[in-house]
């Protein structure tokens, strides 16, 4: 994957991402207001299954393009692979929201351990799900589990600083939806960039005569 076909594959990579992701968001955007007076099980689940659907939305995007470039790829496969491994992420991240009493009396030194590990879940999840379906036809691709986390990670940044000064109580769910979203849409095209030059390295690198590796 050298010049325009390594361009063309970014560019498309990022555009289906992008799109892709956002679409998906727009499910726990809207679960995650409508439950945000909830607590336990009932702000859980719903937004895990929302993460679900994120995922889900995410993969198919994703597919589209990978399935031009490894013809290979079991597609439903990947798919799924996304969609479980987002509802995962997010029956993590809500934890600590879910049972905020229960959280807050822990020993701080459990606390930081957990959110430590609770970390690595989250970021990790995405990239380590679809690693196991992409490893069948990319072989040496064990390094996207760690750019796609780096990915993750900036993008949930961008996420955050957007988001956060603009939401506030009292907002109506409407305004924070809307917020959500044009924070989502800076967070995707952050993690679709990386993601995409991720991949064509990794494209290239497959593509390599068997005497250069």
């Amino acid at each position: 994957m050298e010049g325009t076909t390594g361009r063309d594959t970014w560019t498309r990579w990022v555009l289906w991402t992008t799109t892709a992701e956002v679409t998906g968001f727009t499910a726990p955007a809207v679960v995650g207001v409508a439950t945000r007076e909830r607590e336990g099980l009932a702000l859980l689940l719903p937004l895990v299954a929302a993460g679900l659907v994120e995922g889900s939305v995410l993969g198919a995007g994703q597919g589209h393009v990978l399935r031009d470039v490894l013809p290979g790829l079991r597609l439903r496969r990947f798919v799924v692979a996304t969609a479980l491994a987002a509802g995962a992420a997010y029956a993590v991240a809500m934890l600590p929201a879910a049972w905020p009493d229960t959280v807050s009396s822990l020993p701080a030194p459990l606390l930081v351990l957990l959110a430590a590990a609770g970390g690595v879940v989250m970021l990790a999840s995405i990239g380590t799900g679809q690693w196991l379906v992409l490893r069948e036809v990319l072989p040496r691709s064990a390094s996207w589990v760690l750019t796609t986390a780096l990915a993750w990670l900036a993008g949930l940044g961008v996420f955050l600083g957007v988001a956060t000064p603009w939401w506030h109580v009292g907002q109506s769910a409407l305004v924070a939806v809307l917020i959500g979203l044009v924070a989502a849409t800076l967070m995707a095209l952050t993690v679709a960039v990386v993601t995409g030059a991720a991949l064509v390295r990794l494209l290239a690198r497959d593509r390599e005569p068997a005497q250069a590796r």
